[in-house]
C-alpha cells in the first residue's frame, strides 16, 4: 500500500473512515457523491487547469502511475511540470505544479486550491499547511531539490473586467514557513497513518466522529457507529458547537434524544427541541405567530431564487464564487381567499443573466405589499450583488429588500415546534409536516445543488437540445414548489389564527 495525500488528510479527520476507504471501498462509496460534492470536484478541476496558465509552456503528465517520466523530467530540470507523480516505499503524491528555479537550482512547489482567499482563511490555511507538508516530506525523502512551498488560490478581491486577468484572478502565498513549523508533527502522523491504513485489521469500535455534530460526520459514520439512531443527540440544534456537552452525553451512553435527562444543561432552543421529541407534543405560540403574520401586508409575493456559484468568474463585474442568479419563482396573493397567481423566469443562455433577471422581476413582482422568502439573507444578498453590478437598478432592488419578510423566522425563533421537524428549520423539513400532500421527493430535481449543476450543464452545452428542454422544465417545477410551499405553510399558519 502507498499512503496518498488524500488518504492522509482523510485519516487526520477520521482514521477509521480512511481505513474503510482503503480496505472496504464498498462501504466508503456506498453513498454516491452529492451534487454539491460533485460540483466541488468539477470546480477544482477547472481551477487546476486554469492555474497552469500562470506558468505556461510546461509538461503535463497524464498518467498518475508513471513515476519514471516524472523522474526523467526532474533530472532534466524541465522548467515547468504539471501533475508530476512521486513515490517512495510508503508514500505517493501528485503535485499540481513544480517550477524550476535556475538561480537556486531548486523546484518551487505550487499547490492549487479552488477556494476563495477571503473565506474561513485561518481554518483553511491550517488544512493547506498539512497538505503541502505531506508533499514536502515525500519530495525530501526522494532528495528532490525543493525551494519555496506556495499556495495558489482564487483572489476574493478580483473583479472581472473584460477578459480574465489570470495574474490577478489568482493569489500566490508563500507557505514555506508554515510547513517547516509542522514538518515533524506531519512526519509522525504520516508514519502512524501508514501503519494503521496498511494493516488488514479494522480499527475497533466507533470512529472519532462520535463526539461531533451531525454535519461533521464522516462518510462511513453509520457503519462505524451502528448503535446511533438516524435521529440522535448528534442532531440537537448546534450541539456540534457544544463539544463538551455532546462528549458528556456520549460518555454517559446517551444516544437517543428521548434519553436526554431533564436536568442536562442545554440552551433554551436545544431544550425545546428535546422536549418536543420526548413528549411528542407540538408547541405553538399562537400570539407570536399571529403578531408575525399581521406584519405581512397584501399583496404578498412569495419569492425564491436559484443560483450558480462560479469559481472562475464568467462575466464582467463578478468575483470568484459570486452567485449567478438565473431563475426565480413568484407566487402572488392578492386576495387571501383565492389561490395565488404564479410567475416564473429562467435564463438558459450562456451570457450574463443579470439584466433579463432584474427586468423580469421588475415586471412580475408587486410594487406594494410584502415579499416573503425563506432564509432572507440569501435572496437579500443576491439583490445587493445585483445592485452592485447594475447600479441603474439599485433603487428597485433596495425597495425589494426593504419589503422582505422571512417566513423561516417563525420556526427558527421556535414559535412553532413540531417533533417531526427534528430541530430543523429547512423548508424541506417543515413542508412535509404541515402540507403532507406536497413533496420534493416526487421531483426530478429535489434540492438546490442539483438545480445549480443542472443549469450549468444546460448553459455549457452539457445536454442535447431535447435534454436541455426537459431539464429546464424540471428546474421550473422545482423552483415553483419552493414558492408554493411557502404559500401553503403561510396558509396553514393563517388558518391557526
Amino acid at each position: 500500500m502507498k499512503l496518498t495525500k488524500t488518504d492522509y488528510l482523510i485519516y487526520r479527520d477520521c482514521g477509521k473512515n480512511a481505513w474503510l476507504k482503503v480496505h472496504k471501498p464498498d462501504v466508503y462509496y456506498a453513498k454516491p457523491l452529492s451534487a454539491f460534492d460533485q460540483g466541488i470536484i468539477e470546480t477544482g478541476n477547472e481551477v487546476d487547469e486554469l492555474a497552469r496558465d500562470l506558468f505556461p509552456g510546461g509538461v503535463l503528465l497524464t498518467s498518475r502511475g508513471d513515476t519514471e517520466e516524472t523522474k526523467e523530467l526532474v533530472n532534466s530540470h524541465i522548467n515547468v511540470i504539471y501533475q508530476p507523480v512521486f513515490e517512495t516505499e510508503k508514500y505517493k503524491i501528485v503535485c499540481d505544479i513544480i517550477v524550476w528555479d535556475d538561480v537556486f537550482q531548486v523546484y518551487d512547489l505550487y499547490e492549487v486550491k479552488a477556494s476563495n482567499s477571503g473565506e474561513n482563511k485561518k481554518a483553511k490555511d491550517e488544512l493547506y499547511s498539512y497538505d503541502i507538508a505531506f508533499q514536502y516530506l515525500v519530495l525530501k525523502e526522494l532528495n528532490i531539490p525543493i525551494g519555496k512551498l506556495n499556495l495558489v488560490r482564487l483572489n476574493s478581491e478580483y473583479v472581472r473586467g473584460g477578459d480574465l486577468d489570470i495574474d490577478n484572478l489568482f493569489s500566490t502565498e508563500d507557505f514555506t514557513e508554515n510547513v517547516l513549523n509542522i514538518k515533524e508533527v506531519v512526519s509522525e502522523e504520516m508514519k502512524n497513518a501508514y501503519e494503521i491504513l496498511s494493516s488488514g485489521v479494522e480499527p475497533f469500535g466507533s470512529c472519532k466522529c462520535i463526539t461531533r455534530g451531525r454535519s461533521s460526520h464522516c462518510t462511513t459514520f453509520s457503519y462505524s457507529n451502528p448503535d446511533v439512531p438516524p435521529y440522535s443527540v448528534h442532531d440537537i440544534s448546534r450541539i456540534g458547537s457544544s463539544k463538551s456537552k455532546l462528549a458528556e452525553l456520549i460518555d454517559r451512553g446517551i444516544l437517543r434524544i428521548e434519553d436526554v435527562p431533564e436536568d442536562f444543561p442545554l440552551s433554551e432552543k436545544q431544550r425545546n427541541q428535546v422536549m418536543a421529541t420526548q413528549t411528542g407534543k407540538i408547541f405553538m405560540d399562537k400570539e407570536e405567530i399571529s403578531e408575525f403574520l399581521d406584519t405581512i401586508s397584501i399583496p404578498i409575493s412569495f419569492l425564491d431564487y436559484e443560483t450558480f456559484a462560479a469559481g472562475i468568474p464568467r462575466f464582467t463585474g463578478f468575483s470568484p464564487f459570486n452567485q449567478i442568479t438565473f431563475q426565480f419563482s413568484l407566487h402572488v396573493v392578492n386576495d387571501i381567499e383565492k389561490e395565488p397567481e404564479h410567475f416564473e423566469f429562467i435564463f438558459t443562455e450562456s451570457t450574463n443573466p443579470d439584466i433579463p433577471f432584474i427586468e423580469a422581476l421588475k415586471k412580475y413582482i408587486s410594487s406594494t405589499g410584502h415579499i416573503v422568502v425563506w432564509n432572507k439573507s440569501f435572496e437579500m444578498g443576491r439583490n445587493k450583488d445585483l445592485a452592485r453590478r447594475n447600479p441603474e437598478y439599485q433603487a428597485f432592488l433596495e425597495d425589494v429588500n426593504a419589503r422582505v419578510i422571512d417566513l423561516m423566522d417563525i420556526f427558527s425563533n421556535q414559535h412553532f415546534i413540531h417533533p417531526k421537524f427534528k430541530g430543523k428549520t429547512s423548508i424541506k423539513y417543515i413542508l412535509p409536516v404541515l402540507a403532507p400532500d406536497l413533496s420534493y421527493k416526487a421531483l426530478d430535481i429535489q434540492e438546490g445543488a442539483t438545480a445549480s449543476n443542472t443549469w450549468d450543464l444546460i448553459v455549457s452545452d452539457g445536454y442535447t437540445k431535447e435534454e436541455a428542454k426537459e431539464k429546464t422544465e424540471q428546474l421550473l417545477t422545482y423552483c415553483e414548489l419552493d414558492t408554493f410551499a411557502m404559500y401553503r405553510i403561510w396558509k396553514y399558519l393563517i388558518d391557526l389564527k
